[in-house]
């Protein structure tokens, strides 16, 4: 039996270093940082009843809405909901120009029963 030696091991960090030069996961993984912090900026109110969804056009967030009630309440607030998304998006160096809410998109978690 031949002994295999397992000396090429690489570093975690090599590896990432290695995806983060891809512009596509680069910006897959800022646009996720980004999303983390849609419950700060909508607030206890609303972060059980919305969620990031997806982003379109590069700049434009896709909310998912509980509701058809709830997305009408934050596109009344998109404003001020832009504002507080301002410190996070140049933190990221980033550009996020509108925000569209959509009840359409709203898919409930399964909870798994261990």
């Amino acid at each position: 039996m031949k002994k295999i030696l397992y000396t090429n091991f690489q570093n975690i960090d090599e590896i990432i270093a290695k995806m983060m030069k891809d512009a596509a996961i680069r910006k897959a993984v800022t646009r996720s940082n980004l999303c983390k912090f849609w419950n700060k900026v909508a607030g206890e109110k609303f972060s059980d009843n919305s969620k990031p969804y997806s982003m379109v056009k590069g700049s434009i967030m896709v909310i998912a809405c509980k509701t058809p009630t709830v997305a009408q309440e934050l596109l009344l607030r998109k404003t001020q909901l832009l504002t507080k998304f301002k410190p996070y998006v140049e933190s990221l160096n980033m550009k996020l120009t509108d925000l569209r809410f959509d009840a359409k998109k709203w898919v409930e978690e399964e909870i798994e029963n261990g």
